[in-house]
């Protein structure tokens, strides 16, 4: 493409009649012109671009219009040196050099203009988004997509100085790549797996900072923290588990939170044979509804649940607000209910066992 742009300039602009002298003279009134026009170009973006972004109440877009005032100021100024370069009528080994030279330092402002864009947006832009969500991920995400973007940048940039400007065949390029990419990836794959296991907790959020989850393992806790390689777990003892994403993605998770904040909490309770069914169901039902932290709505409820091998047991169903009242209550509804036992003469059994022994001068024959 730039050949044929040359090509064509060259073949155009030779063929005007005139002098070396007066050439130059051409020449050197083009480059003052594209100086005029790139001083007009900024002083637009000056006073008309910088003065409306100036007006918005983000931060930004003055930032960004910043950024580009600089890359456009020099764009117009190399446009003119090339038209006049052009103009001269040198030798193409001249040109040649000179092209790709200006233009490669064109394609390298414009690179160093982007990395710039770039930083504006990780750090300006999509803060102020991702402090709108509850999950921390979103935010230790930014500093590793910011890197990416960034090296994306400069990669394309070189490739595209490179192939389009020194026509140099960048194909052996991508292999090694590959290769070295393929040997990074097998290196690092349970890093990435660990990367890859936090990318899909933050999209499909089963559980946010504050749930109180339960783990495949049986271990129950409040999510701490996501990031980007472990999730932390405050359990009930308040220590804190580390898990790697990796696991914890790949792993059926119970959480007690959503889609509400509201929890069942069952408890069973055992009397003994021969105690009355609608008294014990009356004791109760008094000792639930007079604990605070048990709402009212839904209403609590007692069912005689089954009977056991030493015990008619009953089960209680109580909802709480707050998952992390579920061992208060516990300890709470266990110590009424052996206050108002005691009370009442229920008797709590415990586990018996009745053994018949044979007489052996019965079963001796004569």
């Amino acid at each position: 493409m730039n050949d044929t742009i040359s090509l064509y300039l060259n073949n155009a602009l030779s063929t005007s009649a005139g002098s070396f002298e007066s050439r130059l003279a051409m020449a050197l009134l083009i480059l003052f012109s594209s100086i005029v026009i790139a001083a007009i170009v900024d002083l637009i973006f000056k006073r008309v671009f910088m003065y409306y972004a100036s007006k918005t109440r983000f931060e930004f877009d003055d930032l960004i219009v910043a950024a580009l005032r600089k890359p456009l100021y020099l764009t117009v100024i190399f446009i003119g040196m090339f038209f006049s370069l052009h103009y001269t009528n040198l030798t193409t080994k001249y040109i040649y050099i000179l092209d790709r030279t200006g233009l490669t330092a064109l394609f390298v402002v414009w690179i160093v203009a982007l990395l710039g864009i770039n930083k504006i947006v990780f750090e300006k832009v999509f803060p102020h988004l991702t402090r709108k969500t509850e999950t921390q991920i979103d935010d230790e995400l930014l500093p590793l997509l910011k890197g990416i973007a960034n090296v994306s940048i400069v990669f394309i940039g070189i490739l595209a100085i490179l192939n389009l400007i020194w026509n140099i065949n960048v194909t052996p390029l991508f292999a090694s790549a590959g290769i070295a990419g393929l040997a990074v990836a097998f290196a690092a794959q349970d890093s990435i797996a660990q990367l890859f296991g936090g990318i899909s907790i933050y999209f499909d959020q089963p559980f946010k900072r504050g749930d109180r989850i339960e783990l495949e393992s049986g271990e129950v806790g409040i999510v701490h923290e996501v990031g980007i390689r472990t999730t932390r777990i405050m359990n009930l003892y308040n220590n804190m588990i580390i898990i790697p994403n990796s696991i914890i993605a790949n792993s059926k998770v119970i959480n007690y939170t959503s889609p509400e904040g509201n929890m069942v909490v069952k408890m069973t309770m055992g009397v003994a044979y021969g105690s009355d069914v609608e008294k014990v169901r009356r004791v109760l039902y008094d000792i639930i509804r007079k604990i605070d932290i048990i709402l009212k709505d839904p209403e609590p409820s007692v069912r005689l649940s089954e009977y056991g091998d030493s015990s008619i047991n009953f089960a209680l169903y109580m909802w709480i607000k707050n998952p992390s009242d579920k061992i208060k209550l516990i300890d709470m509804v266990n110590s009424r209910i052996a206050e108002e036992f005691e009370k009442e003469g229920i008797e709590i059994p415990f586990p018996t066992r009745t053994l018949f022994i044979r007489n052996q001068e019965e079963t001796t024959p004569n």
